[in-house]
Order: C-alpha cells, then sequence, then structure tokens
C-alpha cells in the first residue's frame, strides 16, 4: 500500500538537517514530497524554482536518492490543501531544539483543525546535524565562510554563486 508524506518548508537552501529528516521519514512512508513553500512573509535568497532545482540536485545528483520514491514540489496553498491534493496523509517537521517545539506545536494543532485525517509527525535530526539552519548557512557563506560540512556541493555552488 502506497503511503504518502508531505515534507513542507521554505528550504533555503536545503541543509544535511532537512535531509537528515528526509531520511528518516522512508522509515514511515515509502513516497515523500517535499514541499517548497512559497512564503511570502519570509524574504528567501533563492525563488521557488531555485529551490525545488537545488534540492533535486541534491538529493538526486550529489546523494543519489531514487527519483521514483520523492517528489520536490513548489506550492502556495495552505499545507492541508497540498497534502490532499496528493493524497498524502502525514506532514513531516523537523525540530531541532525546544525552541523549534512551541511554534511547530501549534502548526500542527492548527493543521489538525483544518483536516484531522493528517497527522503531523516530528522528526528529530541526528545530534550532529540539530545545530545547522538555512538562516546560518547563509550567513557563513555571506561572509566567505566554509559551508562544505552542512550542505551538499551543488548546494554549495549555488549559494556561493548568489554571494558572488
Amino acid at each position: 500500500m502506497e503511503k504518502i508524506g508531505i515534507y513542507p518548508g521554505t528550504f533555503d537552501p536545503i541543509t544535511y538537517g532537512h535531509i537528515d529528516v528526509v531520511k528518516r521519514s522512508f522509515k514511515i512512508v515509502n513516497k515523500l514530497i517535499i514541499g517548497v513553500a512559497n512564503d511570502h512573509s519570509k524574504e528567501c535568497l533563492f525563488s521557488d524554482e531555485e529551490r525545488v532545482s537545488i534540492i533535486k540536485n541534491a538529493l538526486f545528483k550529489d546523494l543519489k536518492f531514487k527519483s521514483k520514491d520523492i517528489k520536490v514540489l513548489s506550492f502556495n496553498t495552505l499545507t492541508t490543501t497540498f497534502c490532499s491534493k496528493h493524497k498524502a496523509t502525514i506532514i513531516f517537521r523537523g525540530l531541532r531544539a525546544v525552541s523549534d517545539f512551541e511554534y511547530e506545536f501549534q502548526l500542527a494543532g492548527m493543521n489538525r483543525k483544518l483536516n484531522s485525517k493528517i497527522e503531523t509527525v516530528f522528526l528529530m535530526s541526528d545530534p550532529d546535524n540539530q545545530v545547522i539552519s538555512s538562516k546560518f548557512v547563509k550567513e557563513i557563506a555571506k561572509l566567505n565562510g566554509k559551508i562544505n560540512n552542512f550542505v551538499t556541493k551543488t548546494t554549495e555552488t549555488a549559494v556561493k554563486k548568489k554571494y558572488d
């Protein structure tokens, strides 16, 4: 039976922390859609199209994930609407620290009120990846620091290109 999950986020850019959540999600689902949110309240370094491309390069080119198991799509609707459209019954959310929990808990509660058939599952990334955030990756890159321990090769190239 096909079990479909959605992992939504801005992924600006995708990091090894995000990728760890992707890997862990396959213990629960056999199909995953990475939903690249077009969040107008956040100022992103990359456009939606660029983020989709960066994620595909990171997963399929750099890390050799199976493209038949993962779709990468942008969306600008409610996450629950996006889930219903793609027949997903699980929303994956990554947690790095306790400080993430309050916001994520409220978001999960609202999503449940919007569609009680969709469950939210919180996944912790590996402790080595818990400190990684897209925000810090961009800050380090902007100041000419090394980001290769936080992102894949093609992602590193894309980020550095933005700051050259």
